[in-house]
């Protein structure tokens, strides 16, 4: 019965199926991959940046992909995220005692925090097309990176102290016993390692569930629509600012809540982690795996943060090699026929179709 109603599934909610069932399947292996010991510790470090990433990768693809707007900037979100959770989380340390629900908080936090910033620079850039609106998103990028370099927060029984461009943190005129949270160009330092592959399989979850059911929602066509030809939707009665700012929006949170994710991998992150080239190497990620192709983005996140791993081995030929397999991949995804014959594959088992399926 079950195998009947998986047949009988339109092609939309069979590729959402299989985007589901493959990020159900790597959690598994890699738990059975852990609990073998095959999995060294350099690799398992890379667990939480991975679906970091892959939620990075999420996020931009609905602004990329499916909105059809280059943004540039997308880092600059990750950034307010990981800082603001990371302030939460290390100001909460006393009164939640358990990791998860202090990770969950910041989390949120750093989710609403983004969003903020996606809300107040979406309103006037939005309104921007093309190379005009990349080049507006990167400035704010930057823009953000430099405030937070400036950006001194410590905490002592007073609550939190916050300044901006000092001399350093004994400049906030703290009590002895203050904790010192953010300084400046130093970055955050002290952070409690509280990540999790799990809180990030779950995220991950999370982030599907939610461009899904927003891309094939009446709000999803929408933007779409304005997607193909802004005109023609904006004749029919369908309001541009509206549905690109809920879309760009929701990128920024989704990108807050990763980056809250990522930062608290580490004991210590500085400012210049979340600069230009992150933005660029995110959208090398949606570009890859393929605009609008949510499961191809998990592929190429998964793929380029590892890669550069496991080619470690050859020394002074890593990057030159990184380098080729990107192209490889790269003309193998532009090739439409081979994506949908790997999809095939993977349902039949649940759908029955075996055989090839028109390319048009």
């Amino acid at each position: 019965m079950a195998y009947m109603k998986i047949k009988n599934w339109s092609t939309t909610a069979q590729n959402n199926l299989l985007t589901y069932l493959l990020v159900i399947v790597g959690y598994v292996a890699v738990q059975v991959l852990l609990s073998g010991g095959k999995i060294n510790a350099s690799m398992a470090g890379l667990l939480v940046p991975v679906c970091a990433y892959v939620v990075m990768a999420l996020s931009l693809n609905l602004t990329v992909g499916v909105m059809g707007e280059l943004s540039l900037g997308h880092a600059g979100f990750m950034s307010v995220g990981a800082f603001s959770g990371a302030v939460v989380c290390i100001s909460l340390g006393g009164l939640v005692d358990n990791d998860i629900l202090r990770l969950v908080i910041a989390m949120i936090i750093g989710a609403v925090c983004a969003g903020a910033a996606g809300l107040l620079i979406g309103i006037p850039v939005l309104r921007l097309k093309g190379d005009y609106l990349a080049i507006v998103t990167l400035a704010f990028g930057q823009i953000i990176m430099n405030i937070l370099t400036c950006l001194y927060v410590g905490k002592d029984s007073h609550g939190l102290h916050v300044g901006f461009l000092l001399s350093g943190i004994d400049a906030l005129h703290m009590e002895p016993d203050a904790q010192a949270i953010i300084q400046g160009p130093m970055g955050i330092s002290n952070i409690p390692m509280i990540s999790t592959f799990t809180v990030g399989f779950v995220l991950i979850l999370i982030t599907l569930f939610i461009i899904l059911n927003l891309v094939h929602s009446r709000a999803g066509r929408a933007i779409m629509a304005l997607r193909d030809n802004r005109i023609a939707a904006e004749s029919v009665g369908i309001p541009a600012a509206r549905y690109k700012l809920m879309a760009f929006v929701l990128s920024a949170a989704l990108a807050g809540a990763a980056g809250t994710l990522y930062v608290m991998n580490y004991s210590t992150v500085v400012t210049t982690r979340f600069d230009y080239n992150t933005s660029i190497l995110i959208l090398v990620f949606v570009v890859l795996g393929g605009l609008g192709n949510m499961w191809g983005s998990i592929l190429a996140a998964v793929l380029l943060t590892v890669l550069p791993q496991l080619l470690r081995q050859f020394n002074d030929y890593r990057m030159l090699l990184y380098a080729i397999i990107l192209i490889l991949v790269m003309l193998a995804t532009n090739n439409r026929a081979v994506f949908i014959k790997i999809k095939n594959s993977l349902l039949a088992p649940w759908t029955g179709k075996r055989g090839p399926e028109k390319v048009s």
